[in-house]
């Protein structure tokens, strides 16, 4: 071992240890020992993806990925990895991406260091078969297969094939049987001699980064791994960074229609940007993807939404390549929407200039600061194998002792960087992507390797100058305070003797209360249940339907409100069941009872925007209708599911009984079903009995009052 790192900043409330290693053939390594975890696990990244693929064999990284499975010198049992973590309660997998291949498993404690052996040895010396090329190269193609009905896959793939020439940003990086194996053969090329080169060339400890969690001490983990992978080679391998803008002056402010497979409708706003990665302590894309994507009044959303035009948007960084990175800022789009394209743009660019008039500001950067914060100290654990894999990642682009908190702590201000990534983003600077059936007359070109229909045009003068005109829109603004910033993280009173098992604390003919305090996690967080039973909820497809549009407008209803609640980690959901319905809030405690008030105030007091109900009905119905475009494993898992269900209504059925769903069919159906439910409640966590049915009778109080329960 070159170094130890015993510096690694962790949350005050994690109870795990951690150590960071540089081995002497330069592979970073962080060990977590966690005595209480219920599976070991380990990842392996390696500082190398599908960019690096050679031009004439696109695909080359991931088959790699494909073949290091099958076999090495110690274990050449083609099988012998997946055989012994599946009868050890295991499971493993792998991915590669633009500049990373990331391979990850888990495992019963007591057996980590027989399958971390085993594991080891794909870095060390893998066979390469030549008997198992050619099937490979089948499951590879098999896996590009599947994806070539997914819309995300598609418009993901246009968008690299719509950038310049030569540049890495372009390549295909799954690969097919056809670049894999008959185009290879047609030139000449040994495919199977270029994976060996390939894997010669890159596969080198100073560009890997390995994650291991178990239940042991980091003594004895640093000993297991250490004499293991020490026995990787170091090339001395420098990763490839490319700098250079994927898009070239004339591929700028362009606008892309594009025809899905399914009946979706989409806007996308990119900007190619630089990369800000290094910046990380600074946050400037997290400052600016905080703004532009929050859903509260004067939002972007929230003036989008009053149109009529759009149900959500999301925007920030691609952030998965080093040397160069994309602003994007996306909406789905209503039927009205997609007629009023550049007027949703004029609104973005409208944004965009209020956040340039109004300067970066230091207390949305020290508030958002504080919840990232608060996010880190109380996070909630992933499991092993996603704990292991995130982490590995993050070896590869945070200093040792970042490597927790990366991302997830913001402490230096520096509005100039922000003012930086501002001036990105203008639309001599953007490429636009519209994305719906309506194009399928005109779209006459056809992408490479998806197929996807398609046109480019450029951008015309007078909208750009319109997009640039400065103007600033009275609907938008800077959010307020959020004022479900929680303060108080103490723990309640603890219980005299708690119950291992939840208790009943109430009982009534219209309601039940289950209750228990933990013991286990002690963090300052609760989470409530309340299960509205109620036979009228699934009756038929058409009942079916009515609860699902009352379910889906409550939450459209309470969007804007319910934002600052999500951002401060206080969630709420509404779901509809065969039994009725789950309202669930958990989170922080510290203001759940506001959230909850104000969530079945609204839910028993609620009135029907008609607009609303117009533009999400149409979703529901397309929805289901897309269905018949979703992949065959799909297909097979949700008609096994009806089958073993005691009732199910089919995606068919609801079709049907859409045409019945109104405005006054519905308001009258919301009336009887909330007036003949049995609550079931749940509360668990930092709480009391007081507390919990304080809770409780909060919900009941407000049914019983509105509709007579």
């Amino acid at each position: 071992v070159k170094k130890r790192f015993d510096n690694i900043i962790k949350s005050s409330e994690d109870k795990r240890e951690y150590r960071g290693l540089e081995l002497g053939n330069g592979m970073k390594v962080i060990l977590v020992s966690d005595p209480t975890t219920d599976k070991s696990a380990a990842a392996m990244c390696v500082n190398v993806g599908y960019m690096s693929d050679p031009d004439e064999l696109p695909g080359l990284a991931h088959y790699c990925e494909h073949m290091l499975f099958l076999g090495t010198e110690k274990y050449p049992i083609e099988n012998e990895y997946s055989k012994f973590l599946s009868e050890h309660g295991g499971s493993s997998n792998a991915s590669t991406t633009a500049q990373h291949t990331c391979y990850y498993f888990d495992v019963t404690p007591e057996h980590l260091p027989a399958a971390i052996d085993v594991f080891a040895q794909f870095f060390i010396s893998p066979l390469f078969n030549e008997d198992s090329a050619d099937r490979e190269v089948n499951a590879v193609n098999s896996e590009h297969e599947k994806n070539l009905q997914s819309d995300a896959w598609r418009f993901d793939q246009l968008e690299k094939s719509s950038s310049k020439i030569g540049h890495p940003f372009r390549k295909f990086g799954t690969g097919n049987k056809e670049t894999l194996m008959i185009l290879p053969k047609e030139k000449g090329i040994n495919v199977r001699e270029r994976l060996l080169e390939f894997h010669k060339k890159w596969y080198s400890a100073n560009i890997m980064t390995l994650a291991v969690i178990g239940k042991d001490s980091l003594d004895t983990l640093e000993n297991l791994v250490s004499s293991l992978f020490l026995q990787v080679v170091d090339k001395g391998v420098t990763p490839e960074i490319c700098e250079e803008p994927p898009y070239a002056e004339d591929q700028l402010a362009s606008k892309d229609y594009i025809v899905p497979i399914k009946d979706v409708r989409q806007l996308a706003v990119h900007f190619p940007i630089k990369d800000f990665h290094e910046f990380y302590k600074s946050g400037p894309d997290q400052y600016l993807s905080h703004l532009i994507g929050h859903e509260g009044c004067g939002s972007l959303l929230s003036a989008l939404r009053s149109k009529g035009w759009c149900n959500n948007l999301a925007g920030g960084v691609r952030g998965d390549v080093k040397g160069f990175d994309f602003f994007s800022i996306s909406v789905d789009l209503t039927e009205e929407g997609i007629e009023h394209i550049d007027d949703i743009i004029h609104t973005i660019f409208q944004y965009i200039n209020m956040l340039k008039k109004e300067g970066p500001q230091k207390w949305i950067f020290e508030e958002y600061s504080e919840l990232l914060k608060m996010h880190f100290r109380f996070r909630d654990k992933q499991s092993p194998s996603n704990y292991t894999s995130t982490l590995s990642v993050k070896l590869l682009d945070y200093p040792m002792e970042d490597v927790l908190c990366g991302g997830l702590k913001l402490t230096e201000w520096r509005p100039e960087l922000i003012e930086e990534l501002l001036a990105y983003l203008k639309p001599t600077n953007a490429r636009v992507s519209v994305v719906g059936k309506k194009f399928e007359s005109f779209a006459t070109e056809q992408e490479e390797w998806y197929g996807t229909q398609y046109k480019t045009e450029k951008i015309p003068r007078n909208i750009l100058l319109n997009w640039e005109d400065g103007s600033l829109n009275n609907e938008l603004h800077l959010p307020a305070k959020n004022e479900f910033i929680p303060h108080n993280f103490d723990l309640t009173f603890r219980d005299e003797n708690p119950s291992c098992n939840p208790i009943i604390i109430q009982e009534t003919p219209c309601c039940r209360v289950w209750y228990k305090q933990d013991t286990e996690y002690l963090l300052p967080k609760a989470n409530m249940r309340f299960e509205f039973i109620s036979p009228l909820a699934y009756l038929d497809p058409v009942s079916c339907n009515m609860t699902y549009m009352f379910v889906m407008l409550f939450k459209d209803a309470l969007l804007e409100y319910a934002y600052d609640a999500q951002l401060a980690g206080l969630r709420w959901e509404l779901t509809n069941t065969k039994y009725g319905m789950v309202l669930a809030v958990g989170g922080y405690n510290d203001k759940q009872k506001v959230l909850l008030e104000k969530v079945v105030e609204k839910m028993t007091n609620f009135k029907i925007d008609p607009k609303r109900f117009d533009i999400l009905k149409e979703n529901y119905v397309r929805s289901l209708k897309n269905f018949e475009s979703e992949q065959p494993y799909l297909h097979a898992n949700y008609y096994l599911s009806v089958l073993l269900s005691e009732q199910a209504w089919t995606k068919g059925e609801l079709l049907s009984a859409t045409d019945v769903l109104t405005v006054d069919a519905l308001e009258e159906f919301i009336k009887q079903l909330l007036s003949k439910v049995h609550v079931e409640s749940f509360i668990h966590g930092n709480t009391t009995k007081e507390i919990a049915l304080d809770m409780a009778n909060t919900v009941m109080d407000r049914l019983s009052g509105s509709v007579g329960l």
